[in-house]
């Protein structure tokens, strides 16, 4: 019953700044009941910069929890950025900010990438990593979009 009383908070706290598009996924481990253990592939546009697809793979957890959305997923996660259009800027960037964040489990429990600047190069930097609201995993991953020298980054 207490359960039931989080879900909505839960639902909540998991409101991304953007929407993944599940582009696939494969199986890991059979479970009879319920999903399979999976690793799923999404692609997640940068909202603030037209012509980039981030694409992250994680691992979802199966079984009973798993098809009931109660179960914790694992915190490792892969990020590969490419441009996919012409780079554009509707508005200039904050030198960091996170731009997507996805619940891992019932309770605060995130996935999260984050968008660095890196002006001298002028090149985008994406890192993925997970946290918690007690502790957070140092497990990541990183990846950069160089943007054409003609298109320079606009900075707050």
């Amino acid at each position: 019953m207490k359960l039931l009383k989080l879900l909505p908070i839960s639902l909540l706290l998991s409101v991304s700044y953007a929407h993944a598009q599940k582009i696939g996924s494969v199986d890991t481990v059979f479970k009879l009941i319920g999903p399979d253990h999976k690793i799923v592939v999404e692609a997640y546009d940068d909202p603030k910069v037209k012509g980039v697809t981030c694409y992250v793979s994680r691992a979802k957890t199966g079984g009973i929890k798993g098809g009931l959305g109660l179960a914790e997923d694992k915190a490792e996660a892969s990020i590969s950025c490419r441009q996919v259009g012409a780079i554009s800027f509707d508005k200039p960037l904050k030198q960091q900010e996170e731009v997507f964040s996805q619940s891992l489990s019932i309770l605060f429990k995130k996935l999260r990438i984050v968008r660095m600047v890196d002006v001298e190069r002028n090149t985008l930097v994406y890192l993925t990593y997970s946290d918690k609201l007690i502790e957070g995993s140092p497990q990541n991953s990183v990846t950069a979009v160089p943007v054409d020298r003609q298109t320079p980054i606009p900075m707050k």
